[in-house]
């Protein structure tokens, strides 16, 4: 076995042994040779960043199988794959609309999300060689199905273009299930979808007839206008909480300042003190950042910012992340992962025999602490 490999080994077999102590010796060795890869000589070309990496990701896929997978019946643990993956905000938008818009209008979103994962089992060339992988791994077929759901879950949250992979992958279905062309295109209808690939021949891959750039720019132009209505969506109810929650001067400071006029321009326009319009901009940052990012509404500026932690990492790049995870004790770790896992607030204050206002205080030191890596960064 490579040095490293070997190193990395007793390292995940004492760690296995220490937290997974309710599971056999059969199954610890499995998940260690399971994390560690088929590769194993490869963490010997590895630079010390590139192993940092590796070793998170290994740590990543760990802790996923940990809390939702391990040891749970069949069943129940792809509820939990597909119940993660739905809470996907931009992926459920898109299967809604693709919903709304198609003749079968009483599909659930569960319902499509599964097709998805079915044509990824079935279809997709790195799952395919990873089942196979899990196989040489472990014989116990509950331990086989643990390993490929987390293998699918961090698959598909992998950020493709600052979206997950599996947007894309739903988008790759939807133009396989609609490539049959025009037929039964019922009176009066508009035909909404038609495909961009033919297939030469039943043996070959099919052929793209779009451009690769044009595709590329277009779907850079859809993000872009995207990002453009969740921030207009963000300003409008930002302004409507502004005006409900702290002053009607408030909600006009911000449209002025958006406007991109200084704090003198807007004194004079609002015919106010210069100090009290910087008490204003104090107030609406102290609402923007600890009240409406963290409790109004935090989905919305999460998704806007991007810094949604189950899909973001908090905004952080990787490097950042395995710092952040270094200072944290393992109590606020715990609520990270109870978070990442969609737990609800109140759940883990109850886990933690505490109030809600206090796991929530919790929080956002966290959240604070990481916007600061970022601005500083």
């Amino acid at each position: 076995m490579a040095k490293w490999a070997e190193k990395l080994a007793i390292e995940w077999r004492s760690r296995l042994a220490a937290e997974c102590s309710d599971q056999s010796l059969a199954t610890t060795e499995s998940i260690a040779r399971w994390l560690l890869g088929e590769d194993l000589e490869r963490f010997d070309t590895l630079m010390p960043s590139q192993l940092a990496i590796a070793q998170q990701a290994m740590d990543y896929r760990y802790r996923i199988l940990r809390q939702r997978y391990l040891g749970l019946p069949p069943e129940r643990a792809y509820r939990h794959l597909t119940q993660r993956l739905g809470s996907l905000a931009v992926l459920r938008n898109k299967i809604r609309t693709w919903v709304a818009l198609s003749r079968d209008r009483q599909r659930a979103v569960a319902d499509v999300l599964q097709e998805v994962i079915q044509e990824l089992l079935h279809s997709d060339r790195y799952i395919q060689q990873q089942i196979a992988w899990i196989s040489q791994c472990t014989n116990d077929r509950r331990l086989q199905n643990a390993l490929l759901l987390t293998t699918i879950e961090e698959y598909c949250l992998r950020p493709i273009r600052n979206q997950p992979l599996l947007v894309y992958r739903f988008v790759n279905y939807l133009r396989r299930s609609q490539r049959a062309g025009m037929t039964q295109v019922p009176e009066g209808d508009m035909v909404r979808l038609v495909s961009e690939e033919v297939t030469l021949d039943e043996n070959d891959s099919p052929v793209s007839l779009l451009d690769a750039q044009a595709v590329a720019e277009y779907q850079d132009n859809q993000t872009s206008e995207e990002q453009q209505g969740l921030r207009l969506t963000v300003k409008h109810e930002f302004e409507t909480y502004l005006a409900e929650n702290v002053s009607p001067e408030a909600q006009e400071w911000l449209r002025l300042y958006l406007q991109g006029q200084s704090q003198e321009a807007i004194a004079q326009s609002m015919n106010l003190p210069i100090k009290q319009v910087y008490r204003l901009r104090e107030k609406v940052s102290y609402h923007a950042i600890r009240v409406f990012a963290l409790k109004a509404k935090p989905e919305l500026v999460a998704s806007w910012l991007e810094t949604s932690l189950q899909e973001h990492s908090l905004g952080l790049t990787p490097k950042q992340w395995e710092k952040f995870w270094e200072n944290l004790t393992s109590e606020q770790r715990y609520l990270l992962e109870e978070l990442q896992a969609g737990k609800s607030i109140d759940a883990i204050a109850a886990d933690f025999n505490l109030k809600p206002h206090q796991v929530m205080g919790e929080w956002s030191k966290l959240y604070l602490t990481a916007q600061e890596m970022r601005s500083s960064a």
